[in-house]
């Protein structure tokens, strides 16, 4: 445990801290605590964006979770996630499960009124194309 946690209660865990995030969140954005519920295989939301960062913590089973310039990657329950929002593009977030529910809890920073997320057209993914990172 760092020094600056040393603090903290019984019980209490800081589990990541992205100092850097701050700087993403819009001007007047408001927080938004979203809940996501993933059936056995689902293969989660289209390609989208986001209006503003995220970030969460999966909370049950496991997430395929992939954004455009990262590789795609497992998340497992106690992992944390951060998604920058804006014109990164979010490729996948499927239940990597195929007997079990999958989880996952995140707060949004968004300008009010904003959509949760916006779908990203087959013809935009194929421009975009050169930006996704494959497994080694």
């Amino acid at each position: 445990m760092s020094a600056e946690h040393a603090h903290l209660p019984p019980g209490v865990e800081v589990i990541t801290t992205l100092p850097e995030a701050a700087a993403r969140i819009p001007a007047g954005a408001e927080a938004r605590t979203i809940r996501v519920t993933l059936p056995p295989g689902d293969p989660g939301a289209p390609p989208h964006r986001h209006p503003g960062p995220i970030f969460g913590y999966v909370t049950q089973g496991e997430i395929l979770f992939e954004l455009e310039g990262q590789p795609p990657r497992v998340l497992k329950a106690g992992d944390a996630l951060f998604e920058p929002g804006g014109d990164v593009i979010h490729l996948q977030g499927a239940n990597n499960l195929p007997d079990a529910q999958s989880q996952l809890v995140v707060t949004m920073f968004a300008p009010p009124g904003t959509p949760v997320l916006t779908l990203v057209s087959a013809e935009e993914l194929a421009e975009r194309r050169h930006l996704r990172v494959t497994r080694p």
